[in-house]
């Protein structure tokens, strides 16, 4: 079965290297909770916040090895007085788990998101 994990987290300034690290961080730490390999992975949807620029959250990906998943980065709808800085995934992944057994993972300032369901 496809199911789909959702995480995000923030960085403190545009440039790639935190862009990389955080989203680095975002993926290893979706997969460990989850107990999901990089082969159970079918696709990957990024978004960033209109002021994040300076790098594909994706190639963050392809630097942990995932070479082989599909994914696409995108820009998250500007609302105003929503979060900045802030990077999203969407993971779709094979799965038997349910729903309800699936882990999100919010990181940094990106708990605000979700605090129901930040750790």
């Amino acid at each position: 079965m496809v199911r789909a994990i959702r995480g995000a987290t923030t960085i403190n300034e545009n440039s790639a290297d935190e862009i990389y690290t955080a989203t680095t961080e975002l993926l290893e730490e979706m997969t460990v909770q989850n107990g999901i390999e990089p082969d159970d992975i079918v696709s990957i949807i990024f978004s960033v916040t209109s002021d994040l620029n300076a790098a594909f959250p994706a190639v963050a990906a392809r630097q942990m090895g995932w070479t082989k998943t599909a994914m696409m980065c995108t820009y998250e709808i500007d609302v105003p007085g929503s979060l900045k800085k802030c990077i999203r995934v969407m993971m779709h992944i094979q799965s038997e788990k349910g729903n309800d057994e699936l882990k999100y993972v919010y990181l940094r300032e990106a708990k605000r998101l979700r605090p129901d369901l930040a750790q």
